[in-house]
């Protein structure tokens, strides 16, 4: 009898379940696993009209044509990482998009790679984040520059990463990272932050 696969984030062997704090205090930075996240790498023609209406009528909003933003769509977040590039990416239980943007942009010329298995997400956020996140990463991670609603891909302690800034007053980010160096760079922030006290929350 095989037995049932059971998923595990790459984080797990932190427990950091049992380390979340009710209370956060004065912590400067909140740390968090965002485990098993859906996410569809999507290349295509931004010019091409019938590729984005496909991809509207899956992801139900434009696809963001301006470099380094992101969109919300019907139930995944779209994030620009190049001129023909995005990443959809959405909550785990919520229904595979991989298969419905196939099926959608069928006979164009288009890629759709389910990229979401060999990916971790880390969320960063409190009055002190950016402090703690340009110990690392030379973006500016400045309100002016890198405004709630930006996405990048850059370097952060030397494992390639993409940032995407969340809405809201408190500076909050998920940062994606190859499963491979998660447990590396959940290390690396929270040392980097430790300055500033740390908290992990749910």
């Amino acid at each position: 009898m095989v037995e049932a696969y059971l998923r595990q984030s790459p984080l797990s062997q932190l427990a950091l379940p049992s380390r979340a704090a009710e209370e956060t205090g004065d912590a400067g930075v909140l740390m968090a696993e965002r485990p098993f996240r859906r996410i569809v790498n999507l290349r295509g023609d931004p010019k091409s009209e019938a590729f984005q209406n496909a991809a509207k009528s899956v992801l139900g909003a434009d696809l963001p044509l301006a470099p380094n933003t992101a969109a919300a769509g019907k139930d995944a977040t779209l994030l620009w990482l190049g001129p023909d590039e995005w990443w959809a990416v959405s909550e785990d239980g919520t229904p595979p998009l991989a298969d419905k943007l196939r099926e959608a942009l069928s006979g164009q010329h288009v890629a759709v790679t389910d990229v979401g298995e060999g990916y971790s997400c880390i969320a960063v956020s409190g009055p002190n984040a950016i402090d703690t996140l340009a110990k690392g990463c030379t973006l500016d991670f400045h309100d002016s520059v890198f405004a709630p609603g930006s996405c990048a891909q850059s370097d952060m302690a030397k494992a390639a990463v993409v940032f995407h800034r969340l809405e809201g007053e408190t500076p909050s980010f998920e940062i994606y990272v190859r499963s491979s160096f998660a447990e590396y760079l959940w290390h690396w922030i929270e040392d980097a932050a430790g300055e500033y006290g740390v908290a992990v929350t749910d």
